[in-house]
């Protein structure tokens, strides 16, 4: 599983665009790959609608909670159809 990071500053980006790149970005990822957006506003309203669009797919994790400045880490999760498949899969691993 990568580790691979990715990051949007969203404010050097028009807001009607914002949303939609980040979904693509985020469409985009492996399971275990994470995209930290960077942004002057607690992105709340794009958190919902990630939620809305992809359940439990992402999760969420603040690196830097304002006031001026927000930084988050999405990082999408594996699915119980990879987890099941990962060599690593009830409890032994592979060395």
């Amino acid at each position: 599983m990568s580790q691979a990071v990715s990051v949007i500053d969203v404010r050097t980006i028009v807001p009607f665009e914002r949303h939609a790149l980040i979904f693509g970005r985020l469409d985009a990822l492996d399971a275990g790959q994470s995209l930290q957006i960077v942004n002057d506003h607690d992105p709340v309203p794009l958190h919902m609608q990630l939620e809305g669009r992809a359940p439990g797919q992402f999760q969420w994790t603040y690196l830097q909670s304002g006031p001026q400045l927000w930084q988050i880490e999405i990082t999408k999760k594996a699915t119980q159809a990879q987890a099941e498949d990962s060599c690593c899969s009830g409890g032994a691993c592979c060395g």
